[in-house]
This record gives structure tokens, sequence and C-alpha cells, in this order.
């Protein structure tokens, strides 16, 4: 593929609308240096809907379309890849007709991560087509990779880095999100019976990323979990879960190096912070602290008023990689992780 020049705006289309991708589009449709061509949808509903009413803006004569053929017919330089499931015959599809993808899907974060052939399937199909994919989003992505990689610039000694997530998710969630995937609402006992290799496998993939990007051998990854129950009924966004259910869950991976633990990932994700038992939680965010040469404890909030949280969350993930993939158009073929993809910088206004 012939990598676009600057002269022209980014040909661009966004494959699945649903909150994450729905932010993209918007950031792409306002982008001083990008063009929507296209926009790939599943539901019958959706196709032939205009872009802009998919994702909340004025009619763009764009309509969704569901096959992957028509997205081909594009030839559009990038396809901002954002669908609930992988499809690995789609994206080698795009990839080896020369389009690269910048995506927000967790098999791409760390590509010795990956089932070996099905890696070898994907980088065969970015050689042959001349493209790129890389996967990125907020959590994980920023503050596993993005992040990490600038603060322990200022360090020569990692004892420990941890990672502390702390989110309300109704707001950044739909509700099959929250109740068909996270398991919001169900039993404790139905919820411990619920396999989460995604989200148990995703961050490790992406600390093995940033251990890898910083030169630390990360020999096993411990993961364990627990929940907390509501403490009375709790409104989601058409439903309302009972009291006695899983109302917050935490997550917590470790990673470790030479036997002892070198960087930690803990997610506190909930709907309500009425809970039993209770947690300490704070506002929606993170804490990073570095212990080491060089110690940090740094916190992140957002400050984003109640009214605007459902438009404004999703862009914390569809943002990064809006603004990835100029750098991914230009960069050589192949899977690229944040340590070895030039830096992502947002071309504003």
């Amino acid at each position: 593929m012939t990598k676009p020049s600057e002269a022209r705006k980014l040909r661009i289309v966004q494959w699945a609308t649903g909150t994450v991708g729905a932010a993209a589009m918007r950031a792409v449709l306002t982008h001083p240096e990008m063009e929507l061509v296209g926009v790939k949808v599943y539901s019958p509903a959706k196709e032939g809907k205009d872009a802009g009413a998919l994702c909340g803006m004025p009619p763009t004569g764009i309509k969704a379309v569901r096959d992957l053929a028509s997205v081909l017919a594009l030839k559009p330089d990038c396809v901002l890849y954002m669908p609930e499931l992988t499809d690995y015959d789609d994206v080698c599809a795009l990839l080896e007709n020369g389009i690269n993808i910048s995506s927000t899907r967790a098999e791409f974060f760390h590509p010795g991560s990956m089932e070996p052939m099905i890696r070898a399937r994907i980088e065969a199909a970015c050689r042959n087509g001349g493209a790129t994919l890389h996967s990125s989003g907020s959590s994980p992505g920023f503050i596993t990779e993005a992040l990490p990689l600038v603060l322990l610039s200022l360090a020569r000694r990692l004892d420990l880095l941890t990672i502390d997530e702390f989110a309300n998710c109704i707001d950044g969630c739909s509700e099959e999100m929250l109740v068909g995937i996270m398991g919001f609402g169900e039993t404790a006992e139905a919820f411990a019976r619920r396999p989460f290799y995604e989200r148990d496998e995703v961050f490790n993939h992406s600390l093995r990323a940033l251990a890898e990007a910083v030169g630390i051998d990360i020999e096993r990854f411990e993961v364990s979990s627990e929940v907390a129950l509501a403490k009375r009924p709790v409104k989601l966004h058409e439903s309302t879960i009972p009291a006695g259910s899983v109302a917050g869950q935490r997550m917590v991976t470790t990673g470790y190096r030479g036997g002892t633990p070198v960087m930690r990932f803990r997610c506190n994700w909930f709907v309500t912070e009425e809970l039993d038992p209770a947690w300490d939680l704070r506002g929606d965010g993170w804490r990073v602290t570095v212990e080491g040469d060089t110690p940090l404890d740094i916190s992140i909030g957002f400050p984003i008023p109640h009214a605007d949280r459902q438009t404004t969350l999703p862009n914390l993930t569809a943002h990064r990689p809006v603004n990835a993939v100029s750098s991914i158009c230009a960069a050589p073929p192949g899977i690229l992780t944040t340590g070895s993809l030039p830096s992502v910088v947002a071309r504003l206004g």
C-alpha cells in the first residue's frame, strides 16, 4: 500500500457504532485531517442510516453498510475497528487489501501474547498488504502503557508499579455491557461461575507490552478478584438490579519478576458506592504509584459535569485510537505496540 501523503485528508471508515464507536466517529467528523468515508454496522436496524444519525451529529450523506465488500471498495486509509468481538477473517481481509487498522480490541495489545497461528496469519496479512495494525484505548492502553512509559522515563530502578482504577460504570457502559457482559445484578454465586478470560488476560497482555518496552522480564501473572453487593436496589439505564446482587467488582493482576511483584493493576468497578462490604472508593479516575529510585504518586480524575458524563466518558477510550491514526498510517507494516508506535499526537482544532 502507498502510505497517504500529508497533502490530503486521511480516509476513515468507522467499524461498529456502539458507545465507543459513536464517540470515535464524532471525533473523525470534526478532525481537521480526516474524512469519514464509510460506516460498518452489524444491526439490520442501523443499515442504511446516516452516519450522523448514528453518532448524534448532523447528516453526512454517508450511509451505514453491513458487508465487508462495501468497506473494501471504499479503499480507506484506515479502519477504526471497534466491534464487541474480533473476526480474524475480516481483520486479515482489511490488512491484505492495504487498509490500516486502529483498534480497541484486546487481542492486539501484545503480539507475543497472541495465539501463534493467529499472530502469524495477521502478520502475513500486514506484509502482503503493506498495512499496519495497532490497538489502544484508555484502560487498558493509555493508563497501562502510554502514561507509565513516560513516568518510568524518570527512573533507573523500578521496584513496583501499581495502577488503581476507579470507575462508576453506569454512564460509561451500555445496559448490555453492564448486565450481559460485566455481570452486574447477578448473585455472588452466579457471578463466580462467569468466565472472565478477556478481562483477566487483557491487562496482563498490556502490562507485558509495557514491561517489554522498558526491558523488564515478567515471569508470570497472578489474578484475583472479589465482589461487593448492593445495599439497596440500583437503577442502571433500563433495569434495576436488586439489593444483595453484585454491584461492585475488583480484579487484581500482579506481574512477578524474580519471585517479587513488579507491576500491578487493580480495577475497582461499581454501579453504586453503597456496597457491602464497604470499599474505599474514589471518584472516576486513576492512581498510579511508582516505587523505586524515583518514587511517584499521581492521581488523575475526570471533572465532568453529571449531565455530560454519558457523552464525555466514552471519549477516554475512543480518542486515543483516533489520534493514533496518522502514526499508524505512516508506520511500517506489522502489529505495533505502544512502545513501538511513533508518538501519538492529537491534532486539535
